[in-house]
């Protein structure tokens, strides 16, 4: 009877310590709007999570407060897409090597009724301008994520300056991209989003593309390991298995699979 509640006691040890390791196999991954409600980490994630056995929990933010949460510690892996903002986060300290990942664009959606007169153009900040000159209706996301980074710097290229029309034209929602697309669809209102989020959004209502393929639309995406030298506790080994498979030719390939019907909606460009 000792010998088997010897046995008894060791097997449940063994099962307590291999439950706890289980849930420690995880990390803990900030990162943008775009990649979560575009659905490409419930296609990306269980590839890598089958390969490896690592968990990977996504808190989705925009890219200025995805940045702030690895700042404090509270992130294993940072995957974001401002690449100005990265590589500052790089230069402080905060992170280690910043990875290329993969790109698509970013494109201004807004009614059929058109207001602007802007439907069709190729001229990003000339969209920008007429906008602003007629006062219609945009919706903003206005929540320091890359998009509204973007979006800021073609008002400031475009010699505007969106705050004179807070309150009246100019709409911040202070939310993500699908949010913002959502009070876009229900004003009438122009908005700027990335493509990703847009083909996988359904609730357009009057919403089409009325400007694309513009160069200073290009969006860039990055992924860094949150330096363990300013947190000690950042998860090195498991986060730099994650960092390594995206931008390994699997993981590249994955991304390459995602598609919405015919289309890609992101194209993987990390440099071996």
């Amino acid at each position: 009877m000792n010998r088997f509640r010897r046995l008894l006691l060791s097997l449940v040890l063994v099962l307590s310590v291999t439950g706890v390791q289980a849930q420690q196999n995880f990390i803990t991954v900030a990162s943008t709007t775009s990649t979560e409600q575009s659905g490409l980490f419930r296609h990306l994630l269980p590839v890598f999570e089958k390969k490896t056995g690592i968990q990977v929990r996504v808190v989705a933010l925009g890219t200025g407060q995805a940045l702030d949460m690895a700042r404090r510690g509270d992130a294993d892996v940072v995957f974001v897409h401002d690449p100005a903002a990265e590589e500052k986060f790089v230069a402080e300290g905060f992170g280690l090597r910043r990875r290329e990942v993969m790109y698509n664009d970013f494109v201004l959606v807004g009614p059929k009724s058109d207001p602007a007169k802007v439907l069709g153009s190729r001229d990003i900040v000339d969209a920008c301008k007429k906008i602003a000159a007629a006062g219609a209706p945009f919706a903003s996301r206005g929540d320091k994520s890359g998009t509204h980074a973007a979006e800021l710097r073609l008002w400031k290229t475009a010699g505007v300056d969106p705050q004179g029309g807070k309150g009246s034209w100019y709409r911040e929602t202070g939310s993500g991209m699908g949010p913002t697309l959502n009070t876009a669809s229900a004003m009438n209102a122009y908005a700027f989003t990335d493509r990703g989020t847009w083909l996988s959004f359904r609730n357009r209502g009057d919403l089409v593309i009325v400007v694309e393929g513009d160069q200073r639309l290009f969006n860039q995406y990055g992924v860094m390991l949150v330096n363990p030298a300013k947190h000690p506790h950042v998860k090195r080994e498991q986060g730099q298995a994650f960092v390594d498979w995206v931008v390994s030719p699997e993981g590249q390939a994955t991304i390459a699979s995602y598609k919405i019907g015919a289309d890609q909606l992101f194209f993987p460009n990390a440099k071996r």
